[in-house]
């Protein structure tokens, strides 16, 4: 692989991922989502995905739009969030969810993208994240159709703890802020969020990227993700790269207008 890892489009990009492939994908909600390679992900038609990811976006946006045409069939997340499809289809038996506390799940990808074949951590310990019966599928008549095995649990430092497996997946699709063209990437502030442990966990990692520089004009001190986690990078235009679309808008009522007073001498 050469210094310049930069693909033509997005739909260049993601054109080899195949049906039935393992997804991470990186983002919060709609924070720091791959808008583009997910719409590209789309319109290429790989099916059977199984998706890591912190959610599913929302109804009718980012990982939303595959589950809205059933692409993802198995799906490891921290929660459902705001989208009712997601809940509709995973209730409904349509596809298999693993639900995984949310520090876990990040920590599952670091590992699997550091060579770290599993971990011990207390959290979930004496929950059905460690003992078992966590429902990952539901039968359509709404009883549990396949349910999480128990996990080792062992006593460290006189604290007990469950092990947990990492996780390595085929393709990961992140969005970085600013990248340059060997993959040091950068994310502006929460849009790190499960970005950085998403890039890590794909064999093959494609990263959209608001700006593109040349290779050392990112200090090393500020890159969030080296490059040799690097495979693919996509260049957004300024249109693309100013899209940040959010979850919920609340918006604050005009301020009431403040009393003033009239200084003027008679």
């Amino acid at each position: 692989m050469g210094l310049d890892k930069v693909v033509g489009s997005a739909a260049e990009a993601v054109a080899d991922v195949h049906n039935g492939a393992s997804l991470a994908v990186g983002g919060f909600g709609l924070v720091g989502i791959p808008w583009f390679l997910i719409e590209a992900l789309r319109e290429q038609g790989a099916d059977d995905l199984t998706v890591v990811s912190n959610n599913c976006g929302v109804d009718g946006a980012g990982l939303g739009l595959l589950l809205d045409d059933h692409r993802i069939s198995r799906v490891i997340a921290s929660y459902i969030g705001e989208n009712k499809e997601f809940g509709r289809q995973y209730l409904t038996g349509e596809l298999t969810l693993e639900l995984t506390p949310q520090g876990t799940l990040a920590e599952r990808m670091r590992a699997g993208g550091s060579g770290i074949g599993a971990f011990y951590t207390p959290t979930g310990v004496g929950t059905m994240v460690s003992d078992g019966g966590l429902p990952y599928r539901y039968h359509p008549d709404g009883t549990i159709a396949e349910a999480s095995e128990p996990k080792e649990v062992r006593e460290f430092h006189g604290r007990q703890m469950v092990l947990e497996e990492s996780i390595v997946t085929d393709v990961a699709l992140v969005r970085a802020t600013r990248i340059d063209r060997a993959g040091n990437a950068q994310f502006n502030a929460s849009t790190r969020n499960f970005n950085v442990p998403a890039a890590m966990a794909g064999r093959i990692t494609i990263v959209e990227a608001e700006e593109v520089v040349e290779v050392g004009e990112i200090a090393a001190a500020d890159v969030h993700l080296p490059g040799i986690f690097v495979q693919r990078i996509v260049a957004l235009t300024p249109e693309q790269a100013a899209r940040k679309d959010i979850e919920k808008r609340t918006t604050r009522g005009e301020r009431p207008t403040e009393p003033t007073t009239d200084t003027k001498e008679a």
